[in-house]
């Protein structure tokens, strides 16, 4: 299926919590969505990467993927997330990378893994979304 190139998913994300935390995106498809976030910025108050930016990257990642699967007629919503911190974020960027676990026609459910420089795991996370049809008119 199409994607969206990372110039419009930067411009998708102008305004939005992800721009403030100063994620970037590498690619997005309903097969994959990839994007990475600086540590700096988005600590926690002992230096270590915030186990919520964590989310936030995973959420973003999600959620944008639902998205595309979704179709431009259609709207997200995220439903549910979780999150298991495995190791602490200590500097440069991490990266998240989604993967679909399934893509319905009202629920799209995806398993993100967030690394550090080094390939190493430092969360896991799945968000499940809801998908609408979009009101008329918005």
């Amino acid at each position: 299926m199409a994607g969206m190139t990372p110039e419009e998913l930067t411009t998708l994300n102008q305004g939005t919590l992800g721009e403030r935390m100063g994620i970037e995106f590498v690619e997005a498809s309903t097969e994959r969505v990839v994007a990475r976030m600086p540590v700096a910025g988005n600590t926690q108050p002992h230096g270590l990467l915030h186990g919520g930016a964590s989310v936030v990257l995973a959420e973003t990642l999600g959620s944008i993927g639902s998205a595309i699967h979704a179709g431009p007629d259609r709207v997200t919503v995220g439903l549910d997330i979780n999150a298991t911190h495995h190791r602490a974020g200590r500097g440069g960027w991490v990266t998240g990378v989604a993967t679909p676990i399934s893509l319905g026609n009202t629920l799209a459910c995806w398993e993100i893994v967030i690394s550090d420089e080094d390939g190493r795991r430092v969360c896991t996370s799945r968000i499940t979304c809801l998908i609408r049809d979009r009101t008329p008119g918005t």
